[in-house]
């Protein structure tokens, strides 16, 4: 399995995995399918042109997973907030979660980040379990997920080596 950033011409390739992800895991998304499947190309490629996505290939070329970060507003600005971390269900216990991590932690501490947050849906006890055993701590901030408010997310962050 290759992890490389997405680039503007993977624009389609992102979009056909997170497509994917909203399908078979909706739950797990602060998004819906029926929003994105309405996002034309413009609008693709202006995500993966500005919201550093990284994606797991695999020897068949396949894309098989994907993560993002940004800036989340209002939060501090040496945050990175992960996104759309999703392994599709055949990928899954292959250590691909863990090197998206990797990549994301990497790409944080070159851009100077203090910290990577992210929000966790309450029930998705195996994303937590990762979470945790990748070093981020539960931080009790909890909050409605946007699109159901029936529902709520926690935040996790993990403190990043400081540079010298």
């Amino acid at each position: 399995m290759q992890i490389t950033r997405a680039t503007e011409d993977d624009w389609a390739r992102v979009r056909d995995i997170r497509l994917r992800a909203l399908r078979e895991d909706p739950d797990a998304f602060g998004s819906s399918l029926e929003r994105e499947e309405r996002f034309k190309e413009k609008h693709w490629r202006m995500r993966t042109r500005t919201v550093p996505t990284w994606i797991a290939i695999d020897d068949d070329g396949e894309v098989r997973a994907l993560v993002s970060t940004l800036l989340e507003p209002g939060s501090p600005t040496d945050d990175r907030h992960i996104v759309s971390l999703w392994v599709a269900p055949e990928a899954r216990r292959r250590g691909i979660a863990w090197a998206l991590l990797d990549a994301v932690r990497q790409a944080a501490i070159a851009e100077k980040a203090r910290t990577l947050s992210l929000w966790l849906v309450d029930g998705n006890n195996a994303a937590g379990d990762l979470y945790v055993r990748a070093g981020f701590a539960r931080t009790g901030e909890r909050m409605a997920v946007p699109r159901d408010p029936d529902v709520t997310e926690e935040r996790y962050v993990l403190k990043l080596p400081r540079h010298l």
